[in-house]
């Protein structure tokens, strides 16, 4: 086994990184878990390590990473750092041809009574095709990829895709009984199939 240069760094999430450089291997871990128990720390160096070699991951291992990770009080340490660490690059919410602000408005008039609260709304900086919009609860930010700000966009393509964003707002992550973060719970799937062009919708986002 190699000689290990490990070291913690101010991550602005739970970072954890190993490289092979030179005959040395270089861990890097976010600051966060340098609190965490002994048992954490064994089971992220056999991950690390099963991954930099290609090897199968014990699921102890993982499943003890993960409750750690995913337990309340670590999530809310690392919801914060990513809050004063983190830079949200914020463009414009006018585009060519939609104006995001008046797309929020008019949706939360249509399906939320008016009464949610309206975040930081953002075109993203490059025609994003793989994430075609999220909701970033840490900056209160809903960005919408430019793929979008298109005269061949239809108007209930993009209503679509900032309701499923704004359902968002109205249904936070939640955690399952077994630890795991619920992005997209029952109530979040089952109002999202409510709006009415859902079916048309989601074909035209499958063909970008």
């Amino acid at each position: 086994m190699p000689p290990f240069d490990i070291r913690f760094r101010r991550f602005v999430s739970l970072n954890t990184t190993i490289r092979l450089r030179e005959g040395k291997l270089l861990v890097s871990l976010s600051d966060l878990l340098q609190s965490a128990p002994q048992s954490v720390l064994e089971a992220i160096a056999h991950i690390l390590i099963a991954k930099l070699y290609r090897k199968p991951i014990a699921a102890s291992h993982s499943d003890r990473y993960r409750r750690y990770t995913s337990s309340e009080a670590v999530s809310r340490q690392a919801e914060q750092t990513r809050q004063t660490r983190g830079r949200k690059q914020i463009h414009t919410a006018i585009g060519h041809f939609y104006d995001l602000d008046e797309v929020f408005e008019a949706v939360n008039r249509r399906f939320f009574h008016g009464l949610l609260g309206r975040p930081i709304l953002t075109w993203s900086g490059h025609h994003a095709r793989r994430m075609l919009g999220h909701y970033d609860a840490a900056h209160n930010t809903i960005v919408v990829s430019r793929v979008f700000d298109a005269a061949h966009v239809p108007r209930f393509a993009i209503e679509y895709l900032m309701y499923h964003e704004m359902l968002h707002l109205k249904h936070p992550v939640v955690r399952a009984r077994t630890g795991r973060r619920c992005i997209h719970s029952r109530e979040f799937q089952a109002e999202e199939k409510l709006f009415p062009e859902f079916e048309e919708a989601k074909a035209f986002l499958r063909k970008l």
